[in-house]
C-alpha cells in the first residue's frame, strides 16, 4: 500500500528526470561525447530558477532563463574542446567545476534557496503530483516535438552525421566544431530545464544538487532503450523511452527505499543499476548466445570442403 502511495510521486520525479535524461542522449548518444559538466548544469537550472521565482519573476519566464543558462554552460563546454582541444570528457570535468562557483554565486553565497509553492506560483509541485505529472508530460512533449523538428533540419542532420562519423563529416564541408558546441548547448539547455522543473517539483535550490546526475542519465537511457529498441527504433521512440526509463528508475528507486534501504548507498545503488544494463548486451552475448557448432557434410565434394580433411 505504501508503494502504491508514493508511485504519482515516482512518477512525477521520474518524467523530470527522464527530461534530464534526454539532454543526456543528444551528447552521448548523438555525438558521441560523455559530458561530465552535466552534474554542474542541472544544478545551475535548479538554482537560476529558484533564485528568479524568488525574487518575483514568473515561473515560466525563470524556467526560460534556466534553459538559456544552461545552453551557455554547454556552449562553454563545447568551446573548451573544439577552440582549446582539451579533450571533452576533461572539458565536461573543468566545467563542472567552474559551474559549483557560478551556482553558489547565483544563490548569493547560500547553500539553500527556498520556493514554497504556498509562497509562490509555480508549475508544478510535490504537494500536487497529479497535476505534476500532467505539467512534466506536456513540456516533455513540448520539447520531444521541438527535438524531432531540429534534427530533420539542415544543420540537425549535420550534427547526427557529426556524431556518427566527425572525419567523413568534414570531409563533406560540414563545420564539425560548430556542431559540437551547438549539440552541447542544446543538451545541458535541456539538462537545466529539467534542473528547473526539479527545483520547483521539491520547493527549493541546493548547492550540492545535481551530483552524480550523469549516472542517473545514463542508467535512464539504457533502461529505456533496452525496451525501445524492441519497438521500432527511430529518434522520436528512443526519446520516449529515456522518459519512460527515468519512470521506471525512480520506481525501482522508491522501491527500494521502501524496502529499508539506507539512504547511505542509494548513490551505489545507482551505480549499480547502471552497471548491470551495460553489462546486458555483453553478457547476453557471451554466456546466453550460443553459436552453432560447424557442420561437415562428408558426402560433399573434398575440394569444396576448405579446411577439412580431403580424405575423411
Amino acid at each position: 500500500m505504501a508503494f502504491l502511495n508514493a508511485l504519482p510521486g515516482a512518477i512525477a520525479e521520474g518524467l523530470i528526470w527522464g527530461l534530464m535524461a534526454i539532454g543526456v542522449y543528444i551528447s552521448y548518444k548523438i555525438l558521441d561525447i560523455a559530458d561530465l559538466s552535466v552534474d554542474g548544469s542541472i544544478c545551475t537550472g535548479m538554482c537560476v530558477c529558484a533564485v528568479l521565482i524568488a525574487a518575483g519573476v514568473p515561473a515560466w519566464v525563470s524556467v526560460l532563463v534556466a534553459f538559456a543558462a544552461g545552453m551557455l554552460a554547454g556552449a562553454i563546454t563545447g568551446l573548451l574542446h573544439t577552440a582549446l582541444g582539451i579533450p571533452a570528457i576533461l572539458a565536461g570535468i573543468l566545467t563542472q567545476l567552474m559551474l559549483y562557483s557560478v551556482n553558489l554565486t547565483v544563490l548569493g553565497g547560500r547553500s539553500l534557496v527556498q520556493i514554497s509553492a504556498r509562497d509562490y506560483s509555480l508549475i508544478l509541485n510535490m504537494s500536487n503530483n497529479p497535476m505534476a505529472i500532467v505539467a512534466a508530460g506536456l513540456i516533455i512533449v513540448a520539447v520531444i516535438v521541438g527535438l524531432w523538428l531540429f534534427f530533420y533540419t539542415e544543420i540537425g542532420l549535420t550534427l547526427k552525421s557529426t556524431g556518427d562519423n566527425p572525419d567523413m563529416s568534414r570531409a563533406q564541408g560540414i563545420n564539425v566544431k560548430r556542431n559540437k558546441v551547438v549539440g552541447l548547448a542544446i543538451s545541458n539547455g535541456i539538462v537545466a530545464l529539467s534542473g528547473a522543473l526539479l527545483a520547483q517539483y521539491k520547493g527549493s535550490a541546493n548547492i550540492n544538487e545535481g551530483r552524480g546526475a550523469i549516472v542517473i542519465g545514463l542508467a535512464a537511457i539504457f533502461i529505456g532503450l533496452s525496451v525501445s529498441l524492441k519497438i521500432k527504433p527511430n529518434f522520436v521512440v528512443s526519446l520516449i523511452g529515456v522518459i519512460g526509463g527515468g519512470i521506471i528508475y525512480y520506481v525501482i528507486y522508491n522501491f527500494v527505499i521502501l524496502l529499508g534501504l539506507k539512504t547511505d548507498f542509494l548513490k551505489m545503488l545507482s551505480a549499480i543499476i547502471v552497471a548491470l544494463f551495460l553489462a546486458i548486451p555483453y553478457l547476453k552475448k557471451e554466456y546466453f548466445t550460443k553459436q552453432k557448432p560447424l557442420r561437415i557434410d562428408r558426402n560433399a565434394d573434398p575440394e569444396s570442403n576448405v579446411g577439412g580433411d580431403a580424405n575423411a
